[in-house]
């Protein structure tokens, strides 16, 4: 997690306690060591937030401080259930753990009759839950993408073909059973599609690509567009 959306889970930690939460609490949450929520604190102290306490006993956030309230219609707020609830079917555990907390958070923002919506279990997405692939972290292909960092992988094809690739990771596809990574391949200098399930090893390399992935990815929007061909059937590796 970067630093700009640490410092705001943990505005929103101490904005919904009703006790103080300790450093260590907050770094158990978030995934990090307490030495890193110390300086978070303080960060966020010289930037004038009130957030009062010290350490052993914890923060508390001072009342009359707060984040812009979030207000939607009832057909918006329907439509985040439901997109919540389909991210629940996916195979990617780090996105599935993010939609549980902003369920949580917008249900804690929102007026009382909005509340209703998020709570009552009234919406739901139904069907096969995908597995997660056992070879490659999803949540890494999302940051490489973000970050226009290349990676090098294992591959085998749907006839059983292996290869190793170096590739650059332009978009995620997620289908009810798997998820696709779209990618420029390298080796094939084009852009190629790769079934997550399918990968056999995966790991980010130290070349990047910065500046590179929104043209690419124009490329390959235009490319299927184009020829009427969905994403899952375009060429596999």
């Amino acid at each position: 997690m970067r630093k700009a959306s640490r410092l705001f889970e943990i505005i929103q930690m101490l904005r919904l306690a009703r006790t103080p939460v300790t450093a260590a609490q907050i770094a158990d949450a978030l995934e990090v060591t307490p030495r890193s929520i110390y300086r978070d604190i303080a960060a966020l102290q010289a930037m004038r937030v009130p957030i009062e306490g010290e350490r052993g006993i914890g923060y508390i956030l001072r009342p009359g401080f707060d984040l812009p309230p979030l207000m939607f219609s009832i057909e918006e707020t329907e439509a985040i259930v439901l997109a919540l609830a389909l991210l629940a079917r996916t195979g990617d555990e780090e996105l599935k753990a993010a939609a549980r907390r902003v369920n949580q958070k917008i249900t804690g923002a929102v007026p009382e009759p909005l509340r209703k919506a998020f709570q009552s279990q009234a919406l739901h997405a139904w069907g096969t839950i995908a597995s997660p692939p056992p070879a490659v972290d999803l949540a890494m292909i999302r940051r490489t993408i973000r970050d226009e960092q290349k990676l090098v992988l294992d591959y085998r094809d749907e006839l059983g073909r292996a290869t190793e690739r170096t590739v650059l990771p332009l978009a995620l596809i997620y289908y009810s059973e798997h998820a696709m990574m779209v990618a420029w391949c390298e080796l094939r200098q084009d852009i190629r599609n790769f079934r997550a399930d399918r990968v056999e090893h995966c790991e980010p390399t130290d070349a990047y690509f910065r500046g590179e992935g929104n043209r690419l990815r124009q490329m390959w929007i235009a490319g299927w567009q184009a020829n009427a061909v969905r994403p899952l059937e375009a060429a596999d590796g």
